[in-house]
């Protein structure tokens, strides 16, 4: 079986798209620079090694592997290695389906039947529009259940770490987390400013204005979305950060409100979409 890969350019930007590796960015380049973690299509292993894959219909860490819902227990199985929790929704470790294509966009789709992952069936629709100095991305999930069911949006894109990388993002509040990831407490946090080298997130944030401009020697990006929450997560020992745009607060499910804090209950047959922009200049 072929592998289907999809490579859109306009103008300087080229971008490469796995479908069936999570329906995942591989690689976005201005140029011969990298824009996100990048690789060629044809060599991307998965899309934990991508540049960006789409969170549907949860972002980050679901606790323990279980929640209740409108009176039901449900239980979903392990998906991350050992973490006793399941991370960013099933949609990024299935294959996509190409809808279209053309020179500077492509949309694909993923349906999901109930399963051991997640007890709910709905369609996922991603849409790639590459224009000449930004990568714009759709994101739209419509719920095929009898019952409404919970849903988040989100993606999670990584940034090459290059000397001088930067972060400069308006916000008012951080999620301070247990060991194991979950969200334990809300507190201020005055904006973020700084080079990432000295920056120590794994965190979501709450009250983002604005764009997040991210920036290094090479490279000046703004990245907005229509999502109202961030997650920033800056490693110290891997050659990458991440800046994710999410509708909801990590493991918002069992919070409670899960409502207040971003998630959806999404209605048969009704759809929730939302978008990001990556605006792109060299330095």
């Amino acid at each position: 079986m072929s592998i289907p890969l999809i490579e859109l350019r306009q103008g300087e930007l080229r971008l490469a798209l796995r479908p069936d590796l999570g329906g995942a960015v591989a690689g976005l380049w201005l140029g011969d620079t990298a824009v996100l973690r990048s690789t060629e299509a044809a060599d991307l292993s998965g899309a934990r090694q991508a540049g960006c894959y789409p969170l549907v219909p949860y972002s980050n860490r679901l606790g323990y592997r279980r929640f209740r819902w409108q009176g039901q227990d449900h239980q979903t199985a392990p998906n991350f290695d050992d973490n006793p929790h399941s991370v960013h929704g099933v949609a990024w470790q299935r294959p996509w389906d190409v809808v279209s294509q053309a020179a500077d966009q492509a949309e694909l789709r993923y349906v999901h039947a109930a399963d051991a992952h997640w007890p709910f069936a709905f369609e996922a629709r991603q849409r790639f529009v590459l224009t000449a100095g930004a990568l714009e991305v759709h994101l739209a999930c419509t719920n095929l259940s009898a019952q409404p069911q919970p849903v988040g949006l989100g993606w999670h894109p990584y940034f090459p770490k290059r000397h001088r990388s930067r972060l400069h993002i308006e916000l008012t509040d951080r999620w301070d987390s247990d060991a194991s990831g979950l969200p334990t407490r809300h507190v201020p946090q005055p904006g973020i400013d700084g080079d990432v080298a000295h920056l120590a997130f794994d965190h979501c944030f709450e009250g983002w204005r604005g764009p997040a401009r991210i920036r290094d020697e090479k490279l000046s990006l703004r990245l907005t979305s229509s999502m109202p929450y961030l997650v920033v997560y800056t490693p110290d020992t891997k050659p990458y950060y991440c800046v994710e745009p999410v509708s909801h607060v990590s493991n918002a499910i069992h919070m409670s409100d899960p409502a207040a804090h971003g998630l959806r209950a999404l209605a048969p047959g009704a759809t929730f979409d939302a978008w990001m922009k990556l605006e792109i200049d060299a330095v």
